[in-house]
């Protein structure tokens, strides 16, 4: 008997010199193939889905668990049996993830987070102090794009900024597809050890942060709960952003006759930016609980599901001439950047004004703002969950 022939691989390369866009394959699999079978890094097929409409009844579909939205389909030493951690808000479905998202959701709405936009404006403008008293050149990412969503999320949850190396440190191995299954266990129990002291210290002198509210609420979670949660806050809360500053950085670099159309519109360009960038590279994974139909395609229960953000995002028919970065797009924030349906993103509006206010920030504060060295050199976070630019020389003056 003929074997069948191998599934093809799910697209992860994107075009050498085009470091904004996704893998071209997508662009062909939306017209031709928009539900297709794909062979992951973690060694089982999925079926791929890269139209808008499809992505977002994927997200929607309550029978779509997201038991693997750790993006474990693109670590080739993943578990594929694992058990969801209790507290992990990104993993567990219905009353379970609706029990911890209700414990959180209060700390990031719109008027929690607006709250906040003088104390974001003020790291913003402390840090270009800082930077530019430094004098040109200095890399943004260490000077800039990190540090201040680190400092906010530090400051949210209440966790000490001076141990920002040591949960960078851990947190840059967990979103690595590089990591050796042992390299990530280790750095997942680095950092447990850490939250759990954390929240004993909480426990007993609570303070002003949302993890002195969840150590001490009347319906506390355990002190599993409390770390596998805190540790999926504290990761995403920075990591995303941080990478969402740097490389759209580069892009207004890129495209300096767009820089006006930052501080004149300061939120239609952040949600344009977010659409055109997509930074969670590989998109999410779920894993079907009943049979289901995705767009013309059967998918049965026990089959894994890859919903593609970035394709999603460059879906003509949702976003015309969705390769070209464009500030004047009507409804930009119809984007799938932070995700859909009951496990969308619940730090949003604070990445919203995170975003808004450093690049407002830099715009204004350094307009002659230039890349200190040839984008060539320039080296892009291709293996990692959460794309973006490892380093970003820049100059002024």
């Amino acid at each position: 008997m003929t074997a069948a022939p191998a599934s093809p691989a799910l697209p992860t390369t994107r075009t050498a010199g085009c470091p904004f866009d996704p893998p071209g394959e997508y662009a062909s699999l939306r017209e031709t193939a928009p539900t297709s079978t794909v062979r992951c890094p973690a060694g089982m097929d999925a079926h791929l889905v890269t139209r808008y409409a499809d992505v977002r009844a994927v997200l929607a579909d309550r029978t779509m668990s997201s038991r693997g939205a750790s993006s474990v389909h693109v670590n080739p030493n993943a578990d594929l049996d694992f058990e969801v951690s209790p507290g992990s808000i990104i993993q567990l479905d219905g009353a379970a993830h609706a029990r911890l998202r209700k414990k959180v959701i209060a700390e990031f709405t719109v008027r929690r987070v607006e709250a906040l936009r003088g104390y974001v404006r003020q790291l913003v403008d402390s840090h270009l102090d800082a930077m530019l008293a430094q004098g040109s050149p200095a890399d943004l990412v260490q000077h800039f794009a990190l540090p201040i969503p680190s400092l906010v999320i530090c400051e949210l949850l209440g966790v000490p900024y001076a141990d920002r190396s040591h949960f960078q440190q851990q947190s840059t191995t967990l979103v690595s597809t590089d990591a050796t299954r042992e390299e990530g266990e280790q750095a997942y129990d680095a950092l447990s050890g850490y939250l759990a002291e954390l929240f004993v210290a909480k426990q007993r002198n609570p303070q002003d942060d949302l993890f002195s509210r969840l150590s001490s609420a009347e319906d506390a979670l355990t002190m599993e709960e409390l770390v596998v949660l805190g540790l999926s806050l504290l990761v995403a809360g920075h990591e995303t952003t941080a990478n969402m500053i740097a490389l759209s950085t580069l892009v207004l670099l890129e495209h300096p006759e767009q820089r006006a159309g930052v501080l004149a519109a300061p939120e239609r360009a952040v949600e344009e930016l977010l659409r055109y960038l997509s930074v969670v590279q590989f998109g999410v994974l779920r894993y079907a609980t009943a049979d289901v139909r995705v767009g013309s395609r059967a998918v049965r229960a026990g089959e894994w599901v890859v919903a593609a953000l970035n394709s999603a995002n460059r879906d003509e028919s949702v976003f015309p001439r969705a390769d070209e970065l464009d500030f004047g797009r009507e409804s930009p924030r119809t984007h799938v950047a932070f995700g859909f349906g009951a496990h969308q993103c619940v730090g949003q509006q604070l990445a919203r004004v995170e975003l808004q206010e450093a690049l407002t920030g830099l715009v204004r504060r350094v307009p002659d703002l230039r890349l200190a060295v040839p984008r060539e050199q320039l080296a892009y976070k291709h293996n990692t969950l959460v794309y973006g630019v490892r380093e970003l020389p820049v100059a002024w003056g």
